[in-house]
């Protein structure tokens, strides 16, 4: 039955820079994009807030921010977690330590997740979903204080960031992807205490591997392999680059040109999945 193909389509940074709300809401009204992940503190998060409450059958999401980029509360509140530029740290094995080790940088990131979930909800935009940026929610410490804080703040649905790689040779034969994380013990683990918890998860992501790249051949290429249940396929879509934030060597432009690209609509259409947000297929079977 086509019901039992479930697609979450989702545009990360969310917020990031104009040219990343621009290419969200192009992707959406003229594609394939169903669900966006905002970061409520980015430069340019009230721009997107803007667009995502003039198109209210946009998904929109939290994309937790606890490495490498801007904090919700002051800098001087997480003396911790926070360099000399006013950004959270960048070195995340290191960050991830001492999370693990100290009682007061812990505490720092409970409230900072806090304040995040609560700048959320001052949009006023229902939370779809939530995630984390550079999937760091997948440490042990982290997804503990997001499950627990979550909860509070109506969470329902979380990303695992698990990607079978023989859905990416299928969609591009001859292929070799590379492990995109070395963290998938700790991303099952996630799996396992999300459902416990009552949460929605994917029953896959894909995007890992080719993060950056997702060209439009390569989304086609897998959405024409879509496995039965719930599959999120996410990505970096902007109109250009050159805006504070980016990742070197993603190719933005190519990304937002694979949510609107009429092969990929035409192998979304021909793939009879059911499309939407997480929220929408909370009651699924």
């Amino acid at each position: 039955m086509q019901d039992r193909i479930r697609l979450v389509v989702t545009a990360d940074d969310f917020g990031l820079s104009r040219e990343v709300n621009e290419a969200v809401e192009e992707a959406h009204r003229d594609g394939i994009l169903t669900a966006a992940s905002l970061m409520v503190s980015a430069p340019a998060a009230a721009d997107a807030v803007a667009r995502a409450r003039r198109m209210p059958s946009l998904r929109v999401g939290l994309h937790l921010v606890m490495v490498e980029a801007w904090p919700t509360l002051p800098p001087e509140m997480l003396p911790d977690l926070v360099g000399p530029d006013g950004l959270i740290r960048s070195d995340m094995g290191r960050l991830g330590l001492d999370l693990a080790r100290s009682g007061s940088a812990r505490r720092q990131l409970a409230a900072e997740i806090a304040a995040q979930f609560e700048a959320f909800r001052d949009t006023g935009l229902p939370l779809d979903h939530v995630n984390a940026h550079k999937h760091f929610h997948v440490h042990p410490v982290i997804a503990g204080l997001v499950l627990r804080i979550g909860r509070d703040h109506g969470m329902r649905a979380i990303r695992v960031p698990r990607e079978p790689r023989a859905v990416l040779r299928a969609a591009e034969p001859g292929a070799n992807p590379r492990l995109a994380l070395d963290s998938a013990p700790w991303a099952a683990l996630l799996a396992v205490r999300a459902r416990a918890a009552g949460l929605l998860v994917p029953d896959r992501t894909l995007g890992l591997a080719w993060s950056g790249a997702m060209t439009p051949a390569r989304v086609a290429g897998l959405l024409r392999h879509l496995p039965d249940g719930l599959t999120e396929l996410y990505t970096h879509p902007a109109t250009g680059g050159g805006f504070p934030g980016e990742a070197p060597g993603y190719a933005y432009a190519a990304e937002r040109d694979a949510l609107i690209a009429p092969e990929t609509i035409a192998a979304a259409t021909k793939s009879g999945a059911a499309r939407g947000g997480f929220s929408d297929f909370l009651a699924a079977p």
